[in-house]
Parts: structure tokens; C-alpha cells; sequence
């Protein structure tokens, strides 16, 4: 295994593992972006599920099943598609690096994990 395919793939689990617990506690910058951006409170726990399902894949990638892992890695690029989408349709792009440097991430696993 590639030494930057880990590294990265281990980085962008990590990271959607982390904000994935911050969605489900609720933590204030959590709730104070998805209301500026328009994300219902409601969708916190299904959005934080999807991220946690990607960590998770990106994990299981890793650790031999190569499928689930570029899937894991499509389907977060996808959902920080959708993020950075929201942002610019609420025209809030004072913190879209957030969900872009996600987006990166992710990108960075699906080339890596697709390269492997």
C-alpha cells in the first residue's frame, strides 16, 4: 500500500469520523453553520450518519476491501459536492473552506484509492 494513500485515507476518515461526532453532539458551530447555510436541525443525525458511514468505508478500504473503500470515498465526495453547493446557493462563503478542504480530502482518497 501506497504510503500516501494511507496517510491521506487515514487524514480524511479521521476528519469525517471527528465532524461526524461533532454533528450528533450538536456542537455550537455545528448548528450555527447549517442554520446560516439552511440545513434543517432535523438532518443533523442523518448528515452526521453519512459521514460516519464514509469514515468507516474509507477504513474498511484500508484494510483490504478495496470496493467499499472507493465507494466510501465517492460517496464523500459526493456529499461535500452537495456542501459546498449549499454554501454558494446561501452565499455564505465566509467558512466554504471548511467543506471544501473536506471535499478535498475525499477527492484525494477516491484518486489515491483508484490509483492503488
Amino acid at each position: 500500500m501506497g504510503t500516501a494513500y494511507v496517510a491521506v485515507t487515514v487524514i480524511t476518515a479521521a476528519a469525517n469520523g471527528g465532524i461526524a461526532a461533532a454533528d450528533l453532539a450538536r456542537a455550537r458551530f455545528v448548528l450555527a453553520n447549517s442554520a446560516e447555510v439552511g440545513v434543517p436541525r432535523p438532518w443533523l443525525p442523518w448528515l452526521a450518519a453519512l459521514k460516519a458511514a464514509g469514515a468507516a468505508g474509507l477504513v474498511l478500504g484500508l484494510l483490504g476491501l478495496r470496493p467499499v473503500g472507493l465507494a466510501a470515498a465517492a460517496g464523500l465526495v459526493l456529499f461535500y459536492v452537495g456542501a459546498v453547493a449549499a454554501h454558494l446557493r446561501a452565499r455564505v462563503l465566509h467558512n466554504v473552506a471548511f467543506p471544501a478542504a473536506y471535499l478535498a480530502l475525499a477527492v484525494a482518497s477516491l484518486v489515491l484509492a483508484a490509483a492503488r
